[in-house]
């Protein structure tokens, strides 16, 4: 069990049988009566956000968390199948389940996948991944204002903005946090 004292940002904890993590919180003792924890909650489940208010020195319980190493073998009607990497059972997500990370999946890819009592309710994607251009308008010769960008198509659907001098073909290397073009990998 966690007490109000060990929380922190990206605490993972249990409320009614759901498990949350803690986006954000803030110690407040006032003028009068007890002191108390605002906490921003996140779902691990459904991703819904909630506010939640505790007594300090308030007891919650720890969520039936367990992380394993998976593959990624392929989406088929909106469901991504992957395989646990040491007994081969395969596991299944939904498009709704995985959020942003679908963005990132590639066949054969490992990825840490997030399991509460036993049943699969997310993935860990690495911070950087490296995937290829699939689609880009070339760069116009002497259009270089600083900074100038254009848009492009990734090998998973994705959509970001990468310099002008990308073309189709390239390796990038994208940050999952944010979404972002880092650089042009070789």
């Amino acid at each position: 069990m966690y007490s109000t004292p060990d929380f922190r940002k990206g605490l993972k904890i249990e409320l009614n049988g759901e498990p949350f993590t803690i986006v954000d919180f803030l110690h407040v003792k006032p003028g009068k009566g007890g002191a108390f924890v605002r906490t921003t909650l996140k779902s691990l489940i459904t991703g819904n956000v909630i506010d939640r208010t505790f007594r300090s020195g308030e007891k919650i319980d720890k969520p039936n968390l367990e992380e394993k190493q998976m593959q990624y073998l392929y989406e088929s009607d909106g469901e991504f199948h992957f395989m646990d990497n040491e007994t081969y059972e395969q596991s299944f997500l939904t498009e709704a389940q995985l959020g942003d990370a679908r963005n990132y999946l590639q066949e054969n890819v490992t990825v840490g996948m997030l399991f509460h009592n036993d049943k699969p309710i997310g993935v860990e994607v690495p911070i950087f991944v490296e995937l290829r251009v699939a689609s880009t308008e070339p760069g116009i010769k002497g259009d270089t204002a600083a900074g100038a960008t254009k848009p492009a198509t990734l090998e998973t659907g994705m959509n970001v903005q990468v310099p002008l001098f990308v073309n189709e073909g390239d390796m990038l290397k994208i940050d999952t946090r944010t979404g972002k073009y880092i650089e042009r990998v070789k």
